[in-house]
């Protein structure tokens, strides 16, 4: 629905601006287009999907449409401008970029989440607020409405816009992501953007073989087959090699699939996923269940989201895959074909207990140690957790290191108080501990689960996003996936770790104000042009609401169908976060008619993680947009 009220576009206000030949922009430049402002972080791992859901787009309104990033930080690092230019140039992103690292524009724009997409019209007018993922569809309607529209008023101008493509990094590799020693001593890099693998030398510098023609999706040989930003991969065991014919899987991560590789041919073949992005409670809209894989099913028909790590689990007796997109832990039996859901709910935070309970948030490397325990580096929380398989099968989630989705930063010493920042590689080493690579603070990190310390090995890398230990030499040395340098680099295990306190830190996001007592959460959501809520089993809207901590809710937690909710906040608790799910299923149709046979169906859904302060002056009513259209 349209709505009659039109609301001026608030200025666009940064630092400073990207991909655009250092020029500055501001709404007047853009006046004539319609303008699609991308809030994101380059950490979040809905963020990168929406900038590939943006693509296309792009490419189809070209003259008509102008995509601005408006980039605002979750973690410290983010804010870094060199970190930022080259998370730009990481992502491969073809639209002007705004660094907003004080939230400026975010906050006028009333961003509460990432990502968030605001829909300005050539007018300079907003049309629609849209929070999280797959809105593509209905953005392709709203954008030849608004073209249509303003074509016939004259106010609509065509033409190139203001993009300025950035100078490319040169080099054998371009931004690495993860590394596997291989049996000859050699090493297998997802060298990810240039989206193939590379076969390293021991020197590490030496490029003895190349797997994959560059960007996109093909099985076939080494000279024919594509992947899309390839990151983890492991080495199966022998026996399960003779079985299935490949020796390496390898989570191809923007093409939601897992692939083997045959280290004698080079030969790619897709092992799981078909391509299409799992779109998490998608099965539950469908009444299926959403943390599960139908019996029998082909892998290679299954959707995965965002693959990040594989690792073997000799416990489990298959493959570990930490599924980024969903926010889970999946296993795969090469042997079998069989998939399934391991750990997790799909909900996005830190929470222990028996897997099918678990919180992840986006884990982004496995490592095995010598007891059979996962370690999972869990990036969004800044954690560190561990997956523990009992004799009788059951299997357990902790924390080792993390405290939350908000907190992190770079302190050593006990456990309970240590922070990392955005870690995305482990590594177990010859005692039992474990190598974080934590990514963020441009370190390799630490943690003794006999002492329970965590300390700092090596400082001063360039995002390392995968660390192992080296013991070919006659001193053990650390090998690092350093990100940003497009390299891997050897690091002395030094005699005595150091011990860095930099501080814990918080998300710099601003809590919001809210009055003790009452609350009103109210979602607005709008089906796209061509589409009407399906409403065919009853109300296709749902709300789930819980807190950190739990108390800070008295009553209005748990799950519920409507896309309103009456909440009560506990006084005495004076601070905390509000995590809010909300869902809404449409189908193809007109408003006010049936939903025909084998119409396609849609499923939006967003999370958003909002901190909050108690104040006797706080908002009574907390309005959010899953889908809102002017």
């Amino acid at each position: 629905m349209r709505l009659t009220s039109r609301v001026r576009a608030s200025e666009l206000q940064g630092r400073a601006w990207l991909n655009t030949g250092e020029k500055e922009l501001d709404l007047a430049a853009l006046r004539g287009k319609v303008v699609v402002l991308d809030f994101w972080s380059f950490c979040c791992i809905n963020c990168l999907h929406v900038l590939e859901e943006l693509r296309p787009l792009e490419e189809r309104f070209a003259d008509v449409l102008v995509t601005v990033g408006v980039h605002s930080p979750k973690f410290e690092h983010e804010a870094d401008p060199e970190a930022l230019a080259a998370a730009v140039d990481r992502y491969e992103i073809h639209h002007p970029v705004l660094d907003d690292p004080e939230l400026t524009t975010w906050e006028a724009y009333t961003a509460r989440a990432w990502p968030t997409l605001v829909v300005v019209d050539p007018e300079g007018y907003i049309v629609a607020h849209l929070s999280g993922e797959g809105h593509v569809q209905g953005l392709v309607s709203l954008v030849e409405e608004l073209v249509a529209e303003h074509e016939a008023k004259g106010t609509l101008h065509r033409g190139d816009g203001p993009y300025v493509p950035r100078p490319e990094p040169e080099g054998d590799l371009r931004f690495p992501g993860k590394v596997l020693p291989l049996p000859d001593g050699s090493f297998l890099v997802s060298d990810t953007g240039h989206h193939r693998l590379v076969q390293l030398g021991s020197d590490l510098r030496t490029v003895r073989r190349v797997i994959g023609a560059g960007k996109g999706w093909a099985d076939g040989d080494a000279g024919t087959a594509r992947f899309t930003e390839p990151q983890g991969l492991t080495l199966l065991p022998e026996d399960v090699r003779a079985a299935v014919g490949y020796d390496v899987v390898v989570a191809d991560s923007v093409n939601h699939r897992l692939r083997g590789v045959d280290l004698a041919t080079g030969t790619v073949t897709t092992v799981a996923g078909s391509g299409v992005q799992r779109l998490l409670d998608e099965e539950r809209a469908r009444g299926a269940d959403p943390n599960s894989v139908p019996e029998g099913a082909d892998p290679r028909t299954v959707a995965l989201s965002s693959p990040w790590d594989v690792v073997w689990s000799t416990r489990a007796d298959r493959l570990v895959v930490a599924m980024a997109g969903t926010h889970q832990l999946f296993s795969f039996d090469p042997r079998s074909g069989r998939l399934g859901v391991l750990a997790g709910t799909g909900d996005e935070g830190l929470k222990d207990g028996t897997a099918a309970e678990a919180w992840f948030a986006q884990s982004s490397g496995l490592a095995e140690d010598h007891r059979g325990n996962v370690w999972v580096a869990d990036s969004e929380t800044s954690a560190l957790r561990v997956l523990r398989f009992d004799d009788d099968g059951a299997v357990t989630v902790g924390t080792a290191v993390g405290e939350g989705l908000f907190d992190f930063g770079f302190r050593d010493g006990e456990a309970g108080q240590a922070r990392m920042q955005h870690c995305l590689g482990v590594a177990q080493l010859p005692d039992g501990s474990v190598a974080v690579a934590d990514t963020y603070n441009g370190a390799v990190r630490h943690y003794d689960p006999r002492t329970g310390q965590v300390t700092t090995l090596a400082r001063g890398l360039a995002e390392p996003s995968d660390v192992l230990l080296d013991v070919s030499g006659r001193e053990p040395l650390l090998v690092v996936v350093e990100s940003n340098a497009h390299r891997l680099v050897r690091v002395p295990v030094p005699a005595t770790a150091q011990r860095v306190d930099e501080g814990a830190s918080r998300t710099q996001r601003p809590r919001t104000r809210l009055a003790p007592g009452g609350l009103t959460v109210d979602v607005r959501f709008s089906a796209p042009t061509g589409q009407k809520l399906d409403d065919r089993w009853g109300d296709p809207t749902q709300l789930k609401i819980s807190s950190s901590p739990a108390d800070a809710l008295a009553e209005g937690a748990g799950t519920a169908r409507g896309l309103r909710r009456e909440l009560v906040l506990d006084g005495g608790t004076t601070e905390g976060v509000l995590h809010i799910t909300a869902r809404a299923a449409a189908c193809d149709g007109e408003p006010g008619g049936e939903i025909p046979d084998h119409a396609a169906c849609h499923l939006y859904q967003q999370d958003w993680g909002i901190p909050f302060v108690l104040d006797a002056d706080g908002e009574a009513e907390l309005v959010l947009d899953l889908r809102g259209v002017n």
